[in-house]
């Protein structure tokens, strides 16, 4: 995979039509969207997957506090 520093990226991006930037910043924004919404769920997994396993801590905030004076 070739690599391109960022001067180049927007070099390039400023030699595009003002439609090929909208539609790229679009297509950006959505891709950056999908991944957050894969971390997301993936987040959620493990969550249940700790939960299921009795790795979660749930009690009072007191409760939470004191856990973690200890």
């Amino acid at each position: 995979m070739r690599t391109h520093s960022l001067d180049t990226i927007l070099e390039l991006v400023e030699a595009m039509s003002e439609s090929e930037q909208i539609t790229l910043i679009d297509l950006l924004r959505q891709r950056r969207k999908e991944k957050r919404r894969n971390e997301i769920a993936l987040n959620i997994i493990r969550a249940n997957e700790e939960y299921l396993n009795g790795q979660v801590f749930r009690g009072t905030m007191d409760d939470v506090i004191g856990e973690l004076t200890r």
